[in-house]
């Protein structure tokens, strides 16, 4: 079976690029003849370094001359490209984000205060966007996010599989008209779980937060609960923030400002992320939009962290209260539900201990081969149906 993947980037810019790098490889050695179609390219060959033999495409002319027997399409910049492929060849979508569904890519609002959008994207999209706070202040900026986001909905329809990573984003492609989106859920790309589970230890208090640091990402709302939970558990909690963003000079200000204990450690590479990881008494998710599912919370239990978070957009698919974390309500997203929710996590080592052994298990469930069990038939599906146009 051959089999075009379509993105954007050939270079490594972000998880999309990062999941593509691992799973090439895995599809190659499950007998797919591979071939890739890059919007933009790199100076090497990025996420196809590992599968040598699979040509790369610059154009969507060229890869459609391969004559792939299947398209899977993670987003493509270009919404006329994407319809392109939908309509000449069998294509299925892996909506990594609100591809379609949300001008802004966030479906949240945040003003006033942050709440979860389930608005299916039209014309009231316009009325909302700049009263409720669903992206900047821009009107230009907002209507050719509209027209684009609209173009991609109007080519949801052509592809033959939608695939998401979340139960929350199934019910968000079900409300745009998608028949039977399916979850295949995400693996952590470069990270194997230990063989064994985690062993018991003596908590540290140090309470990390790994991601880019954004209003959307929640900082400011674990901030905040830090106090409060700290004097409910009568000790000391450290902040520790592996990773960057523009609102970081904003967060450290805020936890001296809070008395909160901080250590801000900018982007760390791979082996001081997971000194980190193994070090910490839990990971905090603080998301205040939808995460599309938060990869990051599966990446913490493959080394038996568990997390705490709000439960909000894909997140409960993996964190689950009193199993492998400790969850708040999202609607809205509240700081002091957030500091229960960690000393719910934190109060005793005991439980501390169940929560990271939950974890470890959860993640161990999420395997490259399992995503493939799941994947692979899709194409097989999608290749089968009616005849390709050439």
């Amino acid at each position: 079976m051959r089999v075009l993947i379509a993105t954007r980037h050939l270079g490594i810019v972000g998880g999309v690029e990062t999941y593509l790098r691992a799973l090439l490889p895995r599809l190659a050695a499950a007998g797919c003849d591979l071939g890739v179609y890059a919007e933009h390219g790199a100076t090497d060959r990025g996420i196809a370094a590992e599968v040598p033999d699979a040509p790369v495409f610059s154009t969507v002319a060229d890869a459609l001359r391969w004559t792939p027997d299947v398209v899977y399409s993670h987003g493509l910049a270009d919404p006329a490209d994407e319809a392109e492929l939908a309509a000449r060849l069998p294509t299925v979508l892996f909506a990594h984000n609100y591809h379609g569904t949300c001008a802004s890519g966030t479906k949240c609002h945040a003003r006033a205060g942050f709440a979860p959008c389930t608005r299916p994207l039209g014309p009231g999209c316009l009325a909302a966007y700049l009263p409720r706070g669903c992206g900047g202040r821009n009107p230009l900026t907002m209507l050719r996010l509209y027209r684009t986001e609209r173009a991609r909905r109007r080519t949801l329809p052509c592809y033959r599989a939608v695939l998401v990573a979340s139960r929350h984003m199934r019910a968000e492609y079900l409300r745009h008209g998608v028949p039977d989106p399916r979850v295949v859920p995400l693996f952590p790309p470069g990270i194997d779980p230990d063989p064994n589970p985690p062993a018991p230890r003596t908590a540290t208090g140090r309470v990390l937060f790994v991601g880019r640091i954004t209003r959307l990402k929640g900082l400011p709302h674990l901030i905040a609960a830090l106090p409060a939970a700290a004097a409910a558990l009568g000790r000391r909690l450290t902040l520790v923030v592996a990773g960057d963003g523009p609102d970081r000079g904003a967060a450290e200000a805020a936890a001296r400002a809070a008395g909160v204990p901080a250590e801000f450690l900018g982007w760390v590479g791979a082996d001081r992320r997971e000194a980190e990881t193994r070090t910490a008494d839990v990971l905090a998710v603080p998301s205040v939009w939808p995460e599309p599912f938060g990869l990051v919370g599966v990446e913490a239990g493959c080394v038996g962290l568990p997390a705490v978070g709000y439960a909000a957009g894909g997140i409960p698919d993996w964190l689950e209260p009193g199993v492998t974390g400790e969850s708040a309500p999202a609607d809205p997203p509240d700081p002091k539900q957030l500091a229960a929710a960690l000393v719910r996590a934190l109060a005793d080592d005991a439980r501390r201990h169940r929560l990271a052994v939950g974890a470890w298990e959860a993640a161990r469930r999420l395997t490259p081969e399992a995503h493939l069990r799941e994947l692979v038939p899709v194409f097989e599906a999608a290749a089968g149906l009616g005849k390709v146009v050439r």
